[in-house]
């Protein structure tokens, strides 16, 4: 960012220069044409001429580095708030994630976009209005002390009306982006949804819910460009209205003879010149603003969440014990440890507690007696091989999606593990079926050995499974089973969830879970 601003200011003062150099010049050679006929020959004017050009070619081209510049800049700080935002929000608990990723997907998907105008139109055109402005006013003042005092008097309106406006434009671009934020929640939950309208036969009641939401996005971004417009009409007037008072006065003087005319034409080229960075300035301020919101509620965000107390130690060795104070379970390396209970007694969260992503205050995870708090994250998901509920599955190849979490050293042998070969015989395409959303493509059962196959085709040491043989035929899970058992007996740590006798049948230690308040949740 210090070398994106130093090298702004250094274009706003190379513009400024040749801006102010042009108008003398361009101002010098129509005077010498009006007043001096014998001057106006190719070899006089060829010299003037040459240097107006080549201020202009100077002009053009910062211009255009200046913008090249902005540009890449906006994209550098939006890509790392971008990072940032979303780095805390994937480390965020689940329960936590759920309740704030709208925050979080409202200012990365469209408010952060706004910076990309505070810092290729408004940030350029204040530091030009810092430079040019003044420099413009003690040219003028140096040539024509009359017109730079009519221009002292008109500046002032521009910086007040934009204080005012922008006041109100800073309430209405966070009233904005609070809007956007629910509208598009509201969007995506009733898009989500549509598939189950549709099965009901009540897809249709959803296209008034779909105008109605369009319609207030509508109304929300006609106000916002309302507040545009207007709040560049007035500075449009009164930029006009300075220009206009200095051209009454220098015309006046010059019809009476009491100013030269290279003096009155410089001090009219440079009026405008007085007020256009201020104009750009005001022009661009309500969009800036709304990028400078999404930046307030990025911080906001990155500050109302703790910092990560996670640490960064790596164990050595392939046999890793994982014990929990509440409730007492010990899972060690070549034994399946089952959690049972009645649903919401937080067996799941317990398996989000060994990996790290969920904390209850009166419950501890260790690994080989590190508290798992303490372990480097990355390693620690390197080891273990997770089977949530509901298992991922993206929007691509099947193959893909077996290999979502790191490539499988015998992928036809996990496939097999899982009982997914039989599913992969079925499909059009075999391992290049391309899936939908969710899994689109496949039936419950069928997700479910994708995801069994993911994880049994793994090389990690520990295994967490959320009831594995949900949606699995008996013969199907007792295969799944006999896998799931063969893995603990070559070594690996495993922790199933499950509650069926056949999943009770292969464990050789089973928890009884009690009422949630046990695992604090």
């Amino acid at each position: 960012m210090r070398r994106f601003l130093v090298a702004t200011t250094a274009c706003g003062v190379v513009i400024a220069g040749a801006t102010i150099g042009s108008a003398v010049v361009l101002a010098g050679l129509i005077a010498r044409i009006i007043t001096d006929p014998a001057s106006r020959t190719v070899g006089a004017l060829s010299a003037p001429i040459a240097l107006l050009a080549a201020l202009w070619l100077v002009r053009v081209v910062t211009q255009w580095q200046q913008g090249r510049l902005a540009q890449h800049g906006a994209s550098e700080v939006i890509a790392d708030l971008s990072d940032q935002v979303l780095r805390t929000a994937t480390a965020l608990p689940p329960r936590e994630l759920a309740r704030r990723r709208d925050d979080a997907a409202a200012v990365v998907t469209r408010g952060l976009d706004g910076l990309r105008v505070y810092f290729s139109a408004y940030l350029p055109s204040l530091f030009l209005a810092a430079i040019l402005t003044p420099a413009t006013i003690a040219v003028i003042a140096a040539v024509d002390w009359q017109a730079a005092a009519i221009v002292l008097v008109a500046l002032p309106l521009i910086p007040i009306f934009m204080i005012l406006i922008g006041l109100a434009t800073e309430d209405r671009s966070a009233a904005a982006l609070a809007a956007m934020s629910t509208l598009q929640s509201r969007l995506l939950d009733l898009v989500a949804g549509l598939p189950t309208l549709r099965a009901f036969g009540r897809a249709e009641g959803a296209t008034a819910k779909i105008a109605e939401l369009g319609a207030a996005h509508r109304r929300s971004a006609m106000a916002t460009m309302r507040i545009a417009f207007l709040s560049a009409l007035v500075l449009e007037l009164l930029a006009t209205l300075g220009v206009a008072l200095v051209a009454v006065s220098v015309g006046m003087r010059l019809v009476y003879g009491h100013i030269p005319l290279a003096t009155a034409l410089t001090a009219l080229l440079l009026a405008p010149e007085v007020f256009w960075p201020l104009r750009r300035v005001g022009a661009a301020f309500h969009s800036a603003q709304d990028g400078k919101t999404a930046v307030h509620a990025a911080f906001a965000f990155l500050d109302s969440v703790e910092a990560s107390s996670a640490g960064d130690r790596v164990l050595e060795g392939e046999h890793l014990t994982v014990t929990a104070d509440v409730p007492l379970m010990r899972a060690e390396p070549g034994r399946v440890t089952v959690l049972t209970g009645p649903n919401g007694c937080g067996k799941s969260t317990l398996l989000q507690m060994i990996l790290g992503l969920d904390q209850a205050p009166d419950a501890q995870v260790r690994v080989n007696g590190i508290d798992v708090a303490g372990l480097d994250p990355t390693w620690w998901w390197r080891q273990v091989g997770w089977l949530a509920h509901r298992p991922v599955v993206i929007p691509g190849t099947v193959r893909e999606n077996l290999q979502l979490f790191g490539p499988l050293s015998d992928l036809d042998g996990a496939c097999r593990a899982a009982c997914f070969d039989q599913v992969l015989a079925d499909l059009p395409d075999g391992l290049d079926t391309v899936l939908g959303q969710g899994g689109v493509g496949l039936s419950l059962g069928q997700r479910q050995r994708l995801g069994l196959a993911r994880v049994l085709g793994s090389d990690a040491s520990v295994l967490l499974l959320d009831e594995p043989t949900a949606h699995l035929d008996g013969a199907t899970e007792s295969a799944v089973l006999a896998a799931i058992r063969g893995r603990a007996d070559g070594g690996a740590t495993v922790v199933v969830v499950g509650h069926r006798d056949a999943v009770l049948a292969i464990a050789d230690t089973v928890v009884h879970m009690g009422v949630p308040a046990h695992v604090g949740v």
